[in-house]
């Protein structure tokens, strides 16, 4: 986590700033910078520090505390996300890419997204209330023709079974479970539907448990 969104750096710039090759830096300066100064995201394998604690190491100074506590300006990776929305990191990024979660922002790589976006579908969730389909006390409206209908992920669906070769209908959706998240069950749906919808997909042939 990135607390209050505050300035963070990565070793390559750190090593560029002393001005030394980054080889270097890690063979012969990482071992006790990283003693002292822990990364934002531990279990990430890009390496993110607090800017303000990176110089003060630097520059032999004592490393100041990070902010205790949540706050909306954090900043959280997919993994830290996942945990909050109680989903799989994979999940986050799907909720991402199909619009039901902001699309965040990068920071070294790292795809992250503010505690207040998080929080918001968490309490949010796609089709109950704000952010998440029909709000509190609206009428119910046009009934819809399937299950799935507005669902952005029948058109992913719809673009596997017509790219796919020779693949049963259980492992298409497995694979797309994988890609984006959510169960391999609810995908096989997605894709009997998007089938319905698009006619049927003579490239797939179906498994025996379909």
């Amino acid at each position: 986590m990135i607390p209050r969104s505050r300035p963070v750096i990565n070793e390559s710039d750190i090593a560029r700033q002393a001005g030394i090759p980054l080889a270097t830096w890690r063979r012969r300066d990482a071992p006790a910078f990283r003693q002292r100064v822990a990364s934002l995201f531990p279990s990430s394998r890009i390496l993110i520090y607090d800017l303000a604690q990176a110089h003060a190491h630097l520059n032999g100074l004592p490393i100041p505390a990070l902010p205790v506590g949540e706050h909306p300006d954090d900043l959280l990776n997919d993994e830290e996300s996942a945990t909050l929305l109680g989903v799989a990191a994979s999940t986050v990024r799907a909720y991402a890419t199909q619009g039901y979660l902001s699309a965040g922002t990068t920071v070294y790589s790292v795809r992250v997204w503010t505690r207040r976006d998080v929080e918001e579908r968490r309490n949010n969730p796609p089709g109950q209330g704000k952010g998440g389909g029909r709000p509190p006390g609206k009428g119910k409206g046009p009934r819809k023709a399937h299950s799935y209908e507005g669902d952005p992920r029948l058109q992913t669906a719809a673009a596997a079974l017509s790219t796919a070769e020779q693949a049963s209908r259980h492992h298409l959706a497995a694979a797309l479970a994988h890609q984006h998240g959510g169960s391999t069950r609810t995908w096989e749906r997605l894709l009997a539907q998007a089938s319905q919808v698009s006619g049927p997909a003579p490239a797939v042939r179906r498994s025996a448990s379909d």
